[in-house]
């Protein structure tokens, strides 16, 4: 049985549909991370299960047992704000003990917790600070630390990297999944990241206009996408309009203008439209003449350790990710050919949602 588990999980304001039933089961230990751009439906969600916002229909169940409307402070969820929350007034280790203390767990227990939590996450010398005395990435660590002490089932993240600089958002992402899977917390955590979603989660769930359109692991989420919009949220694609020619049993036949490709995809209707993936970093720059086709540089663009390049071809620009191997770069203007592994193609529906309810497992 799954410890954590919504059922048809729908919210209304008004007339409006903010989440639309939402089904995602998830296994006790798992980390699970809710992304999608804002107004999605992502943070409404975190709400429900929280027990902030109330569920206008649907079902949620915590380890076999009802809670869709039972009391937030009923549920003993862990929970990290996007702010942090920290009272001012108080020192690190008094943030921290607080939730027991409302527990009314006994001091001596409760500094012994306290003690434990704060050296989990590498604070025990400044225990007697104030949040206005730490660091930004300190702060979430005693937030992190208050929402673990109290031993939750479940510890809920709500954007809890977004307000720290990018160097300390990374350097805590894997610190964020070392605690959890030293813990052993279940973990849901909310995102608009896609790299910060796809470095530290077990599953990904990608949502749009309140709508769970693809639940899987990280990597067949960026390799698989479901649809045009996950495509282009998570990572970059080059989408092309394309024509079903021809239908196997393994394989798709398309005609991308006077490009005919094999595509290792299925379900697509002989003559109809389709739109063929390909992400940038799959893209190979060789000489001219001995890829798929050629084409003429026509944008190059330095990023450190890649060089990005807007490429114009006779089924339209495309855009090639190249790491930066010391090489002289492409000039503008330069002729190149460009090719890619059979693999790497994805078929996607024209249509953004016409196989949105096909990629949703839980």
């Amino acid at each position: 049985m799954s410890f954590l588990r919504l059922t048809d999980v729908t919210k209304f304001y008004g007339a409006t549909r903010a989440v639309s039933a939402m089904n995602l089961t998830v296994e006790k230990g798992e980390f699970v991370s809710l992304l999608g751009p804002s107004g999605c439906g992502k943070t409404t969600t975190l709400q429900m299960i929280a027990g902030f916002e109330a569920v206008s229909s649907g079902r949620i169940e915590l380890a076999g047992k009802d809670i869709t409307h039972a009391k937030a402070n009923t549920r003993g969820l862990g929970i990290v704000f996007q702010t942090y929350a920290l009272f001012p007034h108080m020192t690190v280790a008094d943030n921290v003990s607080f939730g027991l203390e409302m527990r009314k767990m006994p001091k001596a227990e409760r500094a012994e917790r306290v003690k434990q939590a704060l050296a989990l996450v590498h604070l025990e010398a400044h225990a007697t600070r104030y949040p206005r005395e730490l660091s930004g990435g300190q702060r979430q660590r005693v937030a992190l630390s208050r929402a673990l002490v109290i031993e939750p089932p479940v510890l809920l993240l709500d954007e809890p990297l977004s307000n720290l600089d990018a160097k300390l958002r990374e350097e805590m992402q894997f610190e964020l999944r070392q605690i959890q899977r030293k813990v052993g917390t279940t973990t849901v955590m909310v995102t608009h990241d896609q790299s910060e979603a796809m470095s530290i989660s077990d599953r990904v769930v990608v949502m749009e206009g309140g709508c769970a359109t693809q639940i899987d692991h990280p990597q067949r989420v960026y390799e698989h996408p479901s649809t045009r919009f996950i495509s282009t949220f998570v990572g970059k694609a080059n989408l092309l309009d394309c024509r079903v020619s021809g239908s196997g049993a393994t394989r798709t036949c398309i005609e991308v203008g006077a490009l005919s490709l094999d595509v290792d995809d299925t379900g697509f209707c002989v003559d109809a439209s389709a739109l063929l993936s390909v992400r940038p970093e799959k893209l190979q720059l060789v000489p001219p003449g001995r890829g798929r086709l050629d084409g003429e540089v026509q944008e190059r663009f330095f990023l450190g350790s890649q060089w990005l390049y807007r490429v114009a071809t006779p089924i339209g620009d495309l855009t090639v990710l190249s790491p930066n191997d010391g090489r002289d770069a492409l000039e503008e203007g330069a002729r190149t050919g460009i090719d890619w592994p059979a693999h790497c193609m994805r078929l996607l529906p024209a249509d953004a949602t016409a196989k949105a309810a096909q990629a949703v497992m839980a």
